[in-house]
């Protein structure tokens, strides 16, 4: 739980400095969140969060 908290506060984070810096507009911050909360629906939502726990059990062996 800890680790979804902090990586979604860590993808909001670069959300924000990338609509902030004018790289992404704000109908492609939408449309980029509403792809993450209809994918967090689908069946891929187990794959994407076994991809994620690999990476973040993995930095600390970098």
């Amino acid at each position: 739980m800890a680790v979804t908290v902090s990586l979604a506060l860590l993808f909001g984070f670069l959300l924000a400095v990338l609509i902030r810096s004018g790289s992404l507009k704000a109908g492609g911050a939408f449309v980029a969140a509403m792809f993450g909360f209809y994918l967090a629906s689908t069946g891929a939502a187990p794959t994407v969060n076994h991809l994620m726990r690999a990476v973040v059990d993995a930095l600390p062996n970098l």
